[in-house]
């Protein structure tokens, strides 16, 4: 069985696994020979411009396992019968402490201080506080329990919403009357076409003066215009993680806009995530081995 794998951890991983041919690719133009042979693959975390094409040479496929949550490049050209899985879970950890920090960031101000370091000036003065606020979780799933679980602590009221409303979870065609409670809006919802410009300018409009748009989701979910349209008026501010274009041009007018806090899509890239990813890898390989039933098992929507 001849299985592509993107990292060297993962090769070496499932190096002992019977009867496999784990090959290593990483991405790019120049894949290794034999796709045609391929059983199962391993995606890298940024999917290759020639997914479709490279799907659409793999005869013997049967199993995508993402090592990424989102699966919205390879569904569309998914062959039959061919199974797809993702990395449920393994980022769970690194994404909400990435939303922690950067709530505090945008709400601390310290972009702005540190600007204000490299300049040498002491910018006293008095800026916003977490404590005491509203945090609404739109895509209350694994990643926003995680994210709860780490804002236990600083003394804030969490609000859910996820596509199907439960007990202690709101459904999102409640969000026009949370959103104007919520001092912090993390976005964590998947790319689907529901989601697909969810943030707009009505979105937008809902939220309280001086509230902050955490966007840890994709950058789809938000509309840009109306997103820079709020924050240069000074009513909002923004971090984002993942933009839209993405990767974000370097004249692009998000980069400059005031009180907007961008990282570059590293929310889940980080060693703690590799190792799980790569954990999550061997124990589906050995589950398909054996014929047993496999983990994050995507059918319908998700």
């Amino acid at each position: 069985m001849k299985i592509w794998a993107p990292w060297p951890a993962i090769v070496e991983a499932l190096a002992d696994l019977p009867d496999v041919e784990c090959v290593l690719y990483e991405g790019g133009d120049t894949p290794p020979e034999g796709a045609e042979d391929v059983e199962v693959w391993i995606p890298p975390l940024i999917p290759p411009a020639l997914t479709a094409e490279l799907l659409g040479r793999m005869g013997k496929l049967r199993l995508v396992q993402t090592v990424t949550a989102g699966v919205e490049a390879y569904r569309a050209h998914l062959p039959e019968g061919v199974i797809l899985c993702n990395a449920r879970g393994v980022h769970d950890a690194a994404t909400a402490e990435w939303a922690v920090g950067a709530m505090i960031a945008v709400t601390r101000e310290f972009p702005g201080f540190a600007a204000a370091q490299q300049r040498g000036e002491w910018t006293y003065h008095i800026t916003g506080v977490l404590a005491d606020s509203t945090v609404l979780i739109v895509g209350y799933g694994s990643i926003g329990q995680a994210l709860e679980r780490r804002l236990d602590g600083f003394e804030v009221e969490v609000l859910r919403v996820a596509r199907t409303p439960r007990e202690g979870v709101y459904g999102e065609a409640d969000l026009p009357a949370l959103l104007p409670r919520a001092d912090v809006v993390v976005l964590l919802v998947p790319q689907t076409p529901g989601t697909a410009g969810l943030v707009d300018a009505a979105f937008l409009a809902g939220m309280k003066d001086g509230a902050v748009l955490v966007n840890a989701a994709r950058g789809s979910v938000v509309d840009t215009a109306a997103l820079l349209a709020e924050v240069n008026s000074g009513r909002l501010r923004a971090a984002l993680d993942v933009t839209d274009p993405e990767p974000l041009p370097g004249d692009h007018p998000l980069w400059s806009a005031p009180g907007v806090f961008i990282t570059p899509h590293i929310a889940g890239s980080n060693p703690a995530s590799r190792r799980r990813a790569v954990k999550l890898m061997r124990s589906q390989m050995l589950r398909y081995l054996s014929g047993e039933p496999l983990n994050n098992v995507i059918t319908g929507a998700y």
